[in-house]
């Protein structure tokens, strides 16, 4: 019994964790708001960067909100109610964002879940998430460049701050984002990755 007793905790983190996860607020946003399906426009992904190509800002400014405030709300609350096991609902919703079973488990890279999830971790970590993510995207303008960079700068952050309790973790999740960015890798090697702001 106290074997099972032991299990709630970690097994609520996970359930709490993916389902806030998996809510795919642009598929949602898009369909309610008569932009369409999403998943038909431009590269078919889920996040902010490709509801931006059905022109509405205000919507691709919302999804970007809404999809990281599910990664902090996943750690902050499992935090609230089982203490200690914020990493598990962090990597929990990190994967409902990325694999989300109601849409088939085909969901988005991760990038504004993983900046929610690292604010809720160790916030000085987010601020330099947030620098690298911001500067290379004003800068380059190509959002694949500046998440993955982002990504990346997470597990280093955290190990500059002593933070090695989260480098693993970190390091996992920034290297998923670079897997689910193979096709961006592809066009930025072939020189057809498209910038932020074209529709095509």
């Amino acid at each position: 019994m106290h074997t099972d007793i032991l299990w709630i905790a970690p097994a609520s983190a996970l359930l709490i964790g993916y389902l806030l996860g998996s809510i795919p607020f642009g598929v949602i946003l898009t369909r309610v708001a008569g932009a369409g399906d999403l998943r038909q426009i431009g590269s078919g992904n889920i996040g902010a960067t490709n509801v931006l190509r059905t022109g509405r800002k205000g919507l691709a400014a919302a999804t970007l909100l809404l999809d990281m405030l599910k990664g902090l709300a996943a750690v902050l609350i499992v935090e609230r109610l089982f203490p200690g096991e914020g990493v598990l609902a962090a990597a929990a919703a990190f994967i409902g964002h990325c694999y989300p079973v109601w849409l088939r488990f085909r969901g988005g890279k991760g990038v504004a879940t993983l900046m929610g999830i690292v604010v809720a971790l160790h916030w000085p970590i987010g601020i330099v998430y947030a620098v690298v993510w911001l500067s290379l995207l004003a800068g380059l303008r190509i959002s694949a460049v500046a998440g993955m960079a982002a990504a990346i700068s997470a597990p280093v952050a955290a190990a500059l701050w002593g933070r090695f309790d989260l480098v693993m973790l970190l390091l996992a999740l920034g290297l998923l984002v670079i897997w689910k960015h193979g096709d961006n890798i592809e066009r930025l090697l072939a020189g057809t990755e498209p910038r932020i702001g074209r529709r095509d």
